[in-house]
């Protein structure tokens, strides 16, 4: 809190130009490595601005009160009405405050049409951007068509899978946590391990509002896991930080690593990170870790226009929706590990222990 602060103080100082040269130039490189610091001073900036315009507005609305006040309409219309003759003479004592007051009257109507209009616009703009949002987060969620072609351990539909995702699990007897959107409109689920081997699963929590599912393996031939070799991560990842993901765009699972690119996700969500990983349909829902073998999110999907940049939901909403498993849907609580057994190898080691934890996420509907 206290270096947001400061940093707003910097910026204002920047703005209204109180910092010296060296400053200056130190702050402008600073705003060209750090999109999130230009962001604040492009927002502070129309902040002013907006503040600023307001300020001449109510400057205006005291001009126009006291030229109003200085005017005697009733008698200036008393004289004129019955001597319309008067009028010439009228305008030429009074034509300087006459016009004065005329000037403003306009400007004033032009200003009041002018911030209406605005607002209008504003608003058909926050419309317009919650249309979008929801239209882009659709069309680019990381889901895959799939075919069962696998071996199976049990017995599945007749029909190939509609959609695949990727999923993780979150404790040892059959949790697994994935994305709401891959699991959406299915009337059954399966997993499929790294092995080939596929299990049924059922849906214990949806989020709807973090876009997360927590499902729970149904199937008599599922052995409970060993111990996660990962821990869930409670507090935030830097940007910056590397990062990587291992998930399921196609039938073996694929690497994809990369760094934090901001702490907010697309559009500004402070629910996920941007990160600098290129992904694929199927990678939604799979785990983003750290270096040091920390969950830090699950991937959740892409924006189109800009390549590389994919998004993952925080962790935190990870624990929160483990928390919120209804009580009579688990056979014993269940909490995120906290041994971490993947720190400190190297990225092949870390994957080796992993792949037995992500799964392929199969939809049939």
């Amino acid at each position: 809190m206290r270096n947001d602060l400061e940093l707003d103080a910097i910026i204002e100082d920047y703005l209204l130009g109180k910092l010296i040269a060296q400053e200056v130039e130190a702050f402008e490189q600073l705003r060209r490595n750090d999109a999130s610091v230009d962001h604040k001073v492009v927002s502070h900036k129309v902040f002013l601005h907006t503040m600023e315009e307001y300020a001449q507005q109510l400057l205006l609305k005291e001009q126009l009160d006291k030229i109003h006040a200085e005017i005697d309409v009733e008698t200036l219309a008393a004289s004129v009405r019955p001597h319309p003759s008067r009028v010439i003479q009228l305008w030429r004592k009074h034509r300087s405050a006459i016009a004065v007051a005329a000037s403003f009257l306009v400007l004033s109507f032009v200003s009041i049409y002018s911030i209406q209009h605005n607002s209008q616009q504003a608003d058909k703009y926050v419309q317009l951007s919650k249309q979008v949002t929801n239209a882009v987060k659709t069309q680019n969620n990381l889901i895959r068509k799939i075919s069962s072609t696998a071996v199976t351990a049990s017995k599945l539909p007749a029909n190939p899978g509609n959609f695949g995702g990727t999923g993780f699990a979150v404790s040892t007897n059959g949790y697994i946590a994935t994305n709401l959107h891959v699991i959406t409109g299915a009337d059954s689920v399966y997993i499929q391990n790294n092995q080939g081997e596929s299990f049924k699963v059922k849906v214990i929590l949806k989020d709807p509002e973090y876009d997360i599912a927590i499902l729970k393996i149904d199937d008599k031939n599922f052995k409970n896991l060993s111990a996660l070799p990962y821990t869930i991560k409670r507090n935030s990842t830097g940007v910056g930080e590397n990062v990587y993901t291992w998930g399921y765009p196609k039938d073996d699972a694929v690497l994809g690593e990369g760094y934090v690119s901001s702490k907010s996700g697309f559009v500004g969500d402070t629910t996920q990170y941007q990160v600098a990983i290129p992904l694929n349909p199927g990678n939604s829902g799979g785990p983003l870790l750290d270096n040091n073998g920390n969950l830090v999110g699950i991937i959740s999907g892409k924006e189109t226009s800009a390549e590389g940049a994919s998004f993952a939901i925080k962790s935190k909403y990870i624990l929160d929706a483990m928390r919120a498993i209804p009580q009579d849907s688990l056979g014993k609580k269940i909490s995120a590990n906290r041994k971490n057994a993947l720190s400190g190898l190297k990225r092949a080691k870390q994957i080796e222990k992993l792949q037995d934890y992500v799964f392929m996420i199969k939809v049939y509907n």
